[in-house]
């Protein structure tokens, strides 16, 4: 494998993993939406400014994507109690379940879908079960 082939199975496997979490009957998110709401799901009570950072996004991104997030319910907002100025980001109770629930789902249909072949495609789950444990901490 070289580093155009590397690139392209993560674009692939990156194709694969929106399309798992992605609910086709949810509004839509751009892909800076999802983006934010990844980065706060993972720090919960953060600054626009943190976000920022984390994401590389212009802060004019950021503050766009979350004012959109705050009026779909997505995040919440709070006044720092170490200073009143500042606002702090938590994605929402309902938001955070429904995340829960969609990357809970298995892989296996999306794979299916992927590689039509079922011997195949339940080989693919195993290299990437395997590959999962080796590269991931």
């Amino acid at each position: 494998m070289d580093g155009v082939q590397l690139l392209r199975l993560g674009k692939r496997l990156t194709e694969l993993g929106r399309a798992m979490i992605t609910d086709p009957a949810a509004e839509h998110l751009s892909a800076g939406e999802i983006a934010v709401v990844s980065d706060v799901y993972r720090h919960p009570a953060t600054s626009v400014q943190e976000i920022r950072v984390r994401t590389g996004f212009a802060q004019s991104h950021v503050s766009v994507s979350v004012a959109r997030l705050r009026e779909r319910g997505l995040l919440d907002a709070a006044a720092d109690p170490a200073d009143g100025r500042r606002t702090l980001l938590t994605v929402s109770e309902s938001a955070r379940h429904a995340i829960r629930a969609h990357v809970a789902r298995p892989a296996e249909p999306v794979i299916a879908k992927a590689v039509p072949d079922p011997e195949k495609a339940r080989r693919v789950t195993e290299l990437l079960d395997e590959l999962a444990g080796l590269l991931l901490p």
